[in-house]
């Protein structure tokens, strides 16, 4: 269910589609992404202009009381794609590579067409029945391989065990083939629902054909003499005819973004630019003879990361000067400054941060690291407070639960602290970490109260599958 345009190479087996698919339908566990650390990015800002993006498409899809998530892939390449019928997950060079919001939006109704087609589920079904087509044919096929090996050692024949190895390999094809097929046409099915969406919301599918259009120049070497028949997605010129026949005719296809909005999500692409890629790239694309707003946010930026913190913050202030209700700059010279080892003096700025974007909890829990990060005890309180707010509207963020069992070990209250720790490293897919701190916590809770069931539901609960 991906965007990117990838052509795919023809597999040797049925069995590897069926893995390969398989693995692209797994949820996203917390165990892998311990692993090569987190390929999942965490940004209020950027989460909220998504959010806001796919708002009204999951509004006229019906899906608009689904509890759709958008989740950042930490990938510099093109892609989005849905995985599990609860999330879209795009990758930052996604955002990073929209010069537009209409192209970002674009990309995400094509994912949301394919939530609302419930091609997830259609295609898991596909794959089961491919699977038992498989089985069967590999049974009927081995039973001839077996009957041609006895004539062979008889009569010294072995053609039916020749029989039996086609009757293995041809149904393999033609089942593959129907899948890719399949696929093809799932992904046909979401360019059009996406458009429709679009249409619904009176916004431009324009981005969505421009994004299209990029990857066909980029994919038509790579596809000349493919077998259409051969590829998941359609084979990308087709594609693109196809959707600016019926996207051109959409009455919004010459509509523009709005301005504002356009700022929004320029100053997105420079905050992304500026953390994710090297400090020479930064600067070339936003130049010191680039004075606009984007390009001032993303040199502030990679001052502060590359060690210059005062002039870092000089930069911020600026910015503030310019945007003193911008919730994102105070939350930048905060952690510029808890970073840099300063956290009383990243206190207030955080805390100006946390009022200005509606106590939105990822930048509470950075309030609340530096509130810990004093090691003044009268904070103490005042951060346990902070982040059990912080945790109670982002359950799955183990930093919260982190810097709350420090808070509360600094307390005294071992038992919640050990619950928080316990939570943490469940959250980063450290199980047994978590089990023996939870058991722990159960000795400290009396036996029924709300720790005590919590501690005991993580010793109880099973490794998440991978």
């Amino acid at each position: 269910m991906s965007l990117q345009i990838a052509l795919r190479k023809k597999a040797s087996a049925l069995t590897a589609l069926v893995t390969a698919t398989a693995i692209a339908l797994t949820p996203f566990s917390a165990a892998r992404a311990q692993a090569k650390g987190p390929p999942v990015l965490r940004d209020t800002e950027t989460e909220q202009l998504l959010r806001e993006y796919t708002r009204p498409i999951l509004r006229v899809a019906g899906l608009e009381k689904h509890n759709i998530q958008m989740v950042i892939i930490n990938d510099g390449s093109f892609n989005a794609f849905v995985a599990d019928g609860r999330r879209i997950f795009v990758n930052w060079g996604a955002i990073l590579q929209s010069e537009t919001p209409n192209q970002i939006i674009g990309v995400l109704a094509h994912e949301t067409g394919h939530l609302a087609g419930g091609h997830l589920s259609k295609l898991r079904e596909q794959l089961a029945a491919a699977q038992t087509q498989m089985i069967i044919a590999m049974l009927l096929g081995a039973g001839a391989i077996a009957a041609g090996s006895t004539q062979r050692s008889s009569v010294g024949n072995n053609g039916l065990a020749n029989a039996g190895a086609a009757a293995i390999a041809a149904p393999q094809e033609v089942i593959r083939r129907t899948l890719l097929s399949y696929q093809r046409q799932q992904e046909e099915n979401a360019d059009r629902a996406g458009v429709k969406f679009l249409a619904a919301t009176q916004q431009s599918p324009k981005g969505m054909y421009e994004t299209f259009k990029r990857f066909t120049s980029e994919s038509l070497f790579a596809a000349r003499g493919a077998d259409p028949y051969l590829q998941s997605h359609p084979m990308p010129a087709e594609r693109v005819a196809a959707l600016q026949e019926f996207a051109s005719s959409s009455p919004y296809w010459n509509k523009k973004d709005d301005p504002a909005l356009q700022l929004r999500h320029d100053m997105v692409r420079a905050k992304i630019s500026a953390f994710m890629e090297r400090p020479e790239t930064v600067y070339r694309r936003y130049p010191q003879t680039n004075d606009t707003l984007p390009a001032r946010y993303a040199r502030a930026i990679s001052t502060y990361l590359h060690g210059d913190l005062r002039s870092a913050l000089a930069q911020i202030d600026a910015l503030i000067q310019v945007q003193p209700n911008n919730p994102y700059f105070y939350e930048v010279r905060g952690q510029a400054l808890l970073e840099s080892g300063k956290a009383a003096e990243a206190i207030a700025p955080l805390r100006k941060a946390v009022a200005l974007s509606n106590n939105a909890p990822l930048i509470e829990m950075l309030l609340g690291q530096a509130l810990v990060g004093t090691d003044n005890k009268a904070y103490t309180d005042d951060a346990v407070r902070i982040l059990r707010a912080a945790v109670a509207r982002e359950p799955e963020a183990a930093l919260g639960y982190t810097q709350l069992a420090m808070a509360y070990g600094r307390k005294g209250d071992y038992a919640e602290a050990d619950l928080a720790s316990a939570q943490a490293a469940y959250l980063r897919g450290d199980n047994k970490t978590a089990r023996e701190l939870a058991t722990r916590a159960k000795t400290r809770f009396a036996v029924g109260t709300p720790g005590w069931v919590k501690a005991d539901d993580i010793v109880a609960a099973k490794p998440p599958r991978n």
